[in-house]
Parts: C-alpha cells; structure tokens; sequence
C-alpha cells in the first residue's frame, strides 16, 4: 500500500460520496450528511468543538479516516473526565486543549475509525487503524495537546490496539435487546408479572388522555413540524441545561439529508404537537437521541421514548435498542445494563500512568455496578411462570 496521509478542517474539502464508502453504510452518525450538518449549522465551533478529520489515502483513493475535534472543554462529550483536567492542572499544566475522536453530543457506540468497505482483510484493517492512532499521537505532540480520546468505540476495536498504549475506560449504559419478539404484547409475556402490569398501566394512562401519538421518518416531516421538534427540544435545555447546541437548520437538515435514517415520534393534542422524541435509525440499531415537551402528561416521556421505540424495533426487526445515556428507571422497562467503551492516550507519561492506575480500579467499580444492576432484570428467570 502506497500510504499518504491527509488533514483537513473540514469535510467539505471530501466528495460525500467518498467518505460514505468508508466505515459502516447505515450507521448514520459518521456519515457525510450528519457530521457536515453539524459543521454548517452552528453546532460546533460555538461551544468548543473545532473540526479536524485525518484522512489516508493509497494511489489518492481514500482508504481510512476518523473524525476528530480539538476541545477547549469537555461539553458534550458524555465521557466525564473533570477530575482528571483538574489533576492535571494542578501539575502546572495545561488541560485544554485536548483532542477528541467522538460523535459530538451523541453517546452512541459505533465504529469511529472508518476503514474502505471494500477492504475485508484484518491485518489491512489493523494497520490503518494503527496508522491513524500513530498519525493523531504524532498531531497531539506537534499541537501540544495534553491527549486523546476516542469516546464510544466498540471494544473489540479497541482491543486489537493495545500495543497501542491505550487506556481502556468503562462506563454503564441501559440498552435494549430484541429477543425475536413477535409484537409489544410478545415483549411484554416475557417480563416478570409485576414489570408487565406496570408498562401496561403506564401506556394505558398516555393512552386516557386521547393523545394522538404517530411516527415519522425525517423526510415526511413539513419544515413547519421540524421547527415545532426544534422548539420542544431547546425548550427542555432553557429550562434545565443552559443552551441548546443543535439548530433549527440542523434538524430541518438532517430530515432532509438522512430520510429514513431519521424517525420522531410526534405526540399531539388536539392536532397540536406538544411532545416529540428524535430517534437515529442504523440496519440493526435504533438510537434514541433527543426529546421535548411542553404540556405534562404523566408517563408521556416513556411512552414517546422508550415504549414507541421497542415496538419500533419489533416492526422492523432491529436487534437492539440504544436509548441514550444514563438512567436506572430503564431497567423496569426492559432495558439492560450494557458496557460501554473509550480509549485515551496521553504524550505525559508520568499523567499516563496515573490515569491507568486510576481505570484499573474505576473498571472494577464499574463491572460492579452493572453486575448489581442486572439483579434487577425485569425479565422471568428460567422456567418462571406469569
């Protein structure tokens, strides 16, 4: 392979097409369409992520590529790494900025280092995949960056590189897994009598209200809805985060872009939308995203994004259910404690070093953890009855 390395600011320096023959097809967060949204509509730059994809081509065709971001914060990367920052400054050194390989905003596991479909043969992919690691360290120095961070990479990928020097990092999220399930009453036959009853009281609730509840792919929603979906979202955040960090013209985009990448789940009252959740869709994964509202009804929230997702997923044969991060109520609705993955690297070794002393002991905390949570598994156990 006649390797040449490539960096660009910004993806509108790639043809869309050759960046989308890279990585996996359906996953819709590295696609072209959905990380130059982001770069155009004032997402990024404005709360500290600026843009810098490392490219590798062989004979000036595109081969590998990762997307990363130099960070002047850690905001919206939903890998907390705040006491980490504050030792390291108080070393005398400067935290930020650092460098980010990560979906902004999006804690969604997925491929980020993206390999051409057409190469099939695992050493190749390992040696690109080592070629970009090696690429970004070199970049990191040169830059004086304190380090790198590759946020919610699968695990296997990241365990055919530790040669690599990487700092594995776990965390817990609560996903949900299609167990061949014939419809929402199937999933439910297989949940313990008191879970059951509950959902079913729940639903049954949203379902008093005379709510209309429908669900629309992104290219069936009139600019008029998605503008409706935008206000209910930055509504949320005005009210409990500080500032919402996608845009009206990020949405109206990304329905347009990515179609039937794209689901919401509208809920109206009296045909006005008063709740809506944002969901991405891959071949096998529905990843719930965002979610709105403006008039409280009691268990609205489950039923737009959790119980409208796993009949979904049912309808279409999906195998698993990424509702987002965080949240133990999950559980009682058939969601599981799942592992998740980062990688970090950092030029100090000294820091390096104390970092994977610290994983050490924070991945037992965490294998811990999830283990207690699966004890609270709604499912029936083997052979129970009801």
């Amino acid at each position: 392979m006649d390797l040449k390395v490539e960096i660009l600011q910004s993806l509108t320096e790639i043809d869309e097409f050759d960046w989308n023959q890279l990585g996996e097809a359906d996953y819709p967060f590295t696609r072209h369409e959905f990380l130059i949204a982001l770069e155009q509509n004032h997402c990024l730059f404005e709360f500290g992520w600026q843009p810098v994809y490392f490219l590798i081509r062989d004979k000036n065709a595109v081969v590998a590529a990762i997307a990363c971001y130099i960070k002047s914060n850690a905001y919206g990367e939903l890998v907390f790494d705040d006491n980490w920052a504050q030792a390291y400054e108080r070393s005398g050194q400067n935290y930020y900025p650092k460098l980010v390989s990560a979906i902004p905003y999006t804690p969604a596991t997925g491929p980020r280092f993206l390999i051409h479909r057409n190469i099939h043969d695992s050493d190749q992919i390992k040696l690109l995949t080592s070629q970009l690691i090696k690429i970004i360290k070199q970049f990191c120095i040169s830059h004086q960056l304190s380090g790198w961070h590759c946020l919610f990479e699968r695990e296997s990928t990241l365990k055919t590189h530790t040669d690599e020097q990487l700092l594995l990092r776990y965390d817990c999220q609560y996903h949900w897994t299609n167990q061949c399930f014939r419809n929402f009453d199937d999933f439910l036959s297989s949940l313990s009598s008191r879970k059951r009853k509950n959902i079913k009281k729940e639903r049954a609730s949203v379902s008093d209200e005379n709510l209309t509840i429908i669900q629309k792919y992104g290219n069936d929603l009139s600019a008029d809805e998605w503008d409706r979906v935008h206000q209910l979202y930055a509504a949320i955040f005005e009210r409990k985060y500080g500032t919402a960090t996608l845009t009206r013209d990020f949405f109206q985009t990304i329905g347009r872009q990515l179609k039937k990448r794209v689901m919401v789940v509208l809920a109206l009252n009296d045909k006005q939308i008063i709740a809506a959740s944002l969901f991405f869709i891959s071949d096998t994964t529905l990843f719930g995203r965002l979610w709105g509202c403006d008039e409280f009804y009691n268990h609205l929230h489950f039923e737009c994004c959790y119980y409208q997702g796993i009949e979904y997923c049912i309808k279409n044969d999906l195998q698993r259910f990424d509702p987002g991060a965080q949240g133990e109520h999950k559980i009682s609705r058939g969601f599981l404690p799942t592992r998740t993955c980062s990688a970090h690297w950092f030029p100090d070794e000294n820091f390096h070093q104390v970092i994977k002393q610290y994983l050490s002991q924070e991945e037992q905390i965490i294998n811990d953890y999830c283990a207690e949570q699966h004890k609270k598994s709604p499912y029936k156990k083997t052979g129970e009855i009801g």
